[in-house]
C-alpha cells in the first residue's frame, strides 16, 4: 500500500481535480472547468488524498456541520483504487463532521455495491429532481 496523506479544505488545482475525476471513472462535467471550479468554490467540506505530492482522491461535501452533510463527490484515481483510499476519505469526512451529522449521497449505479461496504445503508425514502444539464 502506498503512503497516502489526507488534507481537509486545502486549496486544490482544478486541473488536478479534473484529472482525478477523469481517472476515477466518475461522471462529472470535466469539459467545463469553470463549472468544476464553481462546484468546489461552493463546497464547504473537501477532503483530498495525496501520494508524493499528487492528488489521487477527493471527497466533496456540503454540510451545516450540525445535522447533515451531502457528499456530492467521492473519486479516487483508478490507479489508486482498492487500496482503502475511498474509505479513508470517508473516515476523514466523518471525523470532521462528528457523530451527530448524517452523511447522505447519491450513488452512481456502478458504485451501489461499494457504499454498504463502507458503512452506508440503503435509503428507500429519497426523492430527486434531476438537473437539466
Amino acid at each position: 500500500m502506498k503512503a497516502i496523506q489526507y488534507q481537509v479544505n486545502s486549496k486544490l488545482s482544478m486541473g488536478d481535480v479534473i484529472r482525478v475525476f477523469n481517472a476515477s471513472g466518475i461522471i462529472r462535467p470535466t469539459q467545463d472547468a469553470a463549472r468544476i471550479k464553481q462546484m468546489f468554490a461552493q463546497a464547504n467540506l473537501v477532503v483530498s488524498a495525496w501520494h508524493e505530492g499528487e492528488l489521487v482522491g477527493v471527497a466533496r461535501g456540503l454540510t451545516d456541520h450540525s445535522y447533515c452533510c451531502y457528499l456530492s463527490d467521492l473519486a479516487v484515481d483508478k490507479a489508486y483504487q482498492r487500496q482503502g483510499i475511498g474509505g479513508a476519505l470517508l473516515e476523514q469526512v466523518r471525523q470532521v463532521l462528528g457523530p451527530e451529522v448524517s452523511l447522505i449521497l447519491l450513488s452512481a449505479p456502478e458504485a451501489m455495491d461499494y457504499y454498504p461496504k463502507v458503512g452506508f445503508v440503503h435509503a428507500n425514502n429519497a426523492f430527486l429532481i434531476k438537473r437539466a444539464r
